[in-house]
Formats: structure tokens, sequence, C-alpha cells
């Protein structure tokens, strides 16, 4: 079934305290993967940019840029987080634009436990 692209709007309502009915599972899940991607996307960046003083270049482009300077590291640490950042930009590019996304609950559960992972691993760099 097609994913009904105005649950966002009621999840947002809901975000918000202005919710005049409450959003779908789908719509959270979706949420969630998304979220989880730009929380560990955006400490990622931060990294790069205020520990290693990298200049991130703006707009799309850093998420490309991001994923390399970790994927192309000799460090296998840094290496995994580049990957799981791909990983995680690959599901976030799923919920956000196809109508349907099969193994949504699982993939949601996958996606925390990789953004938690690049989290945890940033923190010990």
């Amino acid at each position: 079934m097609s994913f009904d692209w105005s649950e966002y709007l009621n999840l947002a309502q809901e975000l918000a305290g202005q919710a005049t009915m409450p959003a779908t599972q789908e719509a959270k899940l979706r949420s969630a993967i998304s979220r989880a991607y730009y929380a560990a996307f955006c400490k990622a960046r931060n990294h790069l940019r205020d520990k290693e003083r990298l200049a991130i270049p703006s707009g799309g482009k850093a998420h490309l840029y991001v994923r390399d300077q970790f994927k192309n590291s000799l460090d296998s640490s840094r290496k995994r987080i580049g990957h799981n950042l791909d990983r995680l930009r690959i599901d976030r590019n799923k919920v956000d634009y196809d109508d349907s996304v099969t193994g949504l609950f699982s993939m949601t559960n996958a996606d925390l436990r990789l953004a938690k992972r690049v989290i945890s691993v940033l923190g010990s760099l």
C-alpha cells in the first residue's frame, strides 16, 4: 500500500502539540529513520568541522563529503562510521521518497542501532 504523505502533516501537528488526530505508526517510523540519519550525519559533520578543522561543503554536497572522509580513512572505526552513514542515508532516502517501503519496523530498529553506534564511536575519536 502506498504511504499517505499527508500523514507527515499529522505527525508535525502532533509534535507541535496541535494534533487534531494522531499520526500513523508508518509516519512515525519513517520520521524516526530520517531523524536517526540526521543525528548521526550532523554529529559526524560537526566532528570533522570542530575537532579536525575541516571545511565542510555547504548544502547537499556535505553528505557525500562527510561519508567519504570517514570511508576513505585507514582507521577501521572511521571506515565503519562512513559505511554506517551510507546505510543510514540509503534508508533515509527510501522513507523520504518512496511511496512503499517494506520491512519498515525492522529497518527502523536497525537504523536506530546504527545511528547510536556512529554517535558512540564519534565520541571515542
